[in-house]
């Protein structure tokens, strides 16, 4: 989620002066949300003659400004990272900044930054502790399956929204299917009390009896927060609280924690983060509650060579995914040099699914999943599931994709052929069977034809076509035609 990393570049990008008063300084904006809490931006610009260049510093990481333009007390300026593209029309009115915010999903926002005395403020660092193997907490032995509400809601979750994703995967299907866990994401926390204990704010007035309502629904519960003083959306992280924090989650009943890097990036390095991860798994494994431990961290410092040491059942690989092609095209089709690193209670994870959110077409909303599956991921969906299209629902509840993604050896797949715009994706599964994946990355019709042996693999005995459901006639080579970014999985029984 909403990537961590500080960029200490300075671009120089605008031209063309005539601005009414020099920017150069930290502005501030604020943003309080519904339920009151408080965010921070921030804008660190320095304006020479006819060039602007700056930094903005969300709470989740520093990018640099690009493309500006200047004409008069107007100015555009626009910050980008991987899949997430911020534009800013403003505008000096009175000595402060008045903006225009648009997101690259098409959402716009208003926002007022006015000159700040000082920028962020960062806590001192807390020693970390000594390096150590934290043990394995006997959970994960397949990839996880469940839901999570950051893809689809973002900010927008409450406990009425938890409540009725609860009820409707218990009725449509998806519980029985697999997918089990349901997961808060950023947003949810509130204040902590003297004492140091942190509570949710007034959009979960009851946390406890929240998850005890998902358990209910034989489902399990999870949760979000972040290694560093706030979280992604600047609210409040478990800095300084992590055994505190992880003593409180399990009162809760919570079965899964997503672990976020957030704004540790403000007080650690990267090559730090075996430690502060470490320090959340000592803590969640003396809690006495069995809680799932998903790191998410984009992949920074190799977390795939360390996660297992710090308790970690699945650890982000990439950056956050988005609703388009090329974003699940850079997140899944990276993975296959990580294969080896995935184990039953020890996931690679290339982010959540986007299935149903409606910016793919349902051919590569199958390939999306039929990936996914090949790489032994964790399935967590991220869209509505209260109004969720059958067309979308028949591709999360496959069986027997979801067979092949939770098979007992839990070895990722990979790669094993190129032709042109075209792979073969290859995974070994459970008592000798394979699960092949032809997956057309181009924009044109794709015909593919290729022998068995060409993928060093003997004729199989049978071939089972696990989206259309239906065995194939078993042939010496394989062929087929792929519509754009589209995919044909088979499950394959050898001789």
């Amino acid at each position: 989620m909403k990537n961590s990393f500080l960029c200490a570049i300075i671009l120089l990008c605008c031209t063309n002066p005539l601005v009414a008063e020099d920017l150069t300084g930290t502005w501030a904006s604020v943003h309080v949300a519904p339920d009151g809490n408080r965010s921070y931006t921030y804008f660190d610009l320095v304006q020479k003659g006819n060039e602007l260049s700056g930094i903005v510093r969300f709470p989740w990481g520093d990018l640099p400004l690009i493309e500006c333009a200047i004409s008069g007390n107007r100015f555009h300026f626009a910050a980008a990272i991987d899949n997430a593209r911020f534009d800013y029309n403003s505008q000096l009115v009175n000595g402060a900044l008045q903006m225009t915010l648009s997101y690259h999903d098409g959402r716009q926002t208003t926002l007022l930054a006015e000159r700040a005395a000082s920028g962020l403020v960062v806590p001192p660092k807390i020693p970390l502790p000594a390096l150590h193997a934290v043990p394995y907490n006997g959970l994960a032995a397949r990839p996880p399956m469940g839901w999570n509400s950051w893809n689809h809601f973002h900010g927008d979750v409450d406990d009425a929204i938890i409540r009725s994703t609860a009820d409707a995967m218990a009725a449509n299907g998806l519980r029985e299917a697999g997918y089990s866990y349901i997961v808060i994401d950023d947003t949810w926390e509130g204040q902590r009390d003297p004492q140091g204990v942190i509570h949710p704010n007034k959009k979960f007035p009851d946390m406890k009896a929240l998850a005890d309502y998902v358990h209910s629904k034989g489902l399990k519960f999870g949760i979000y927060s972040t290694p560093g003083p706030k979280t992604c959306a600047d609210y409040e992280g478990s800095y300084g609280h992590e055994e505190q924090d992880a003593a409180t989650f399990a009162a809760w009943g919570v079965d899964y924690l997503k672990y976020d890097w957030c704004s540790a990036f403000r007080i650690y390095a990267n090559s730090e983060m075996r430690a502060v991860y470490q320090k959340m798994g000592d803590a969640l494994q003396a809690s006495g509650r069995p809680i799932v431990y998903s790191l998410c961290q984009s992949g920074k410092d190799n977390v795939w060579e360390w996660g297992p040491l710090v308790g970690g059942n699945l650890w982000r690989t990439t950056d956050d995914i988005a609703d388009n092609w090329k974003a699940i095209s850079a997140n899944g089709f990276s993975q296959d040099p990580l294969a080896e690193y995935a184990a039953p209670g020890h996931w690679n994870d290339p982010d959540m699914l986007e299935i149903g959110n409606g910016g793919m077409t349902d051919d590569e909303y199958r390939s999306h999943m039929s990936l996914w599956a090949i790489l032994a991921s964790p399935l967590m969906a991220g869209n509505d599931l209260r109004s969720v299209k059958a067309s979308v629902l028949s591709i999360l509840a496959n069986k027997e994709v979801i067979a092949i993604d939770q098979d007992a050896l839990g070895k990722q797949g990979g790669r094993i052929k190129r032709i042109e715009q075209v792979e073969i994706w290859k995974r070994s599964l459970a008592g000798g069977d394979i699960a092949i994946a032809v997956f057309n990355r181009g924009n044109d019709v794709a015909k593919v034809s290729v022998r068995w042996s060409d993928l060093q693999l003997s004729s199989p005995a049978k071939v089972r076509d696990v989206w259309e459901e239906k065995n194939l006639i078993p042939a010496k080579e394989l062929q087929t035609v792929l519509k754009p970014h589209a995919v044909l999985m088979m499950r394959l029984q050898m001789n």
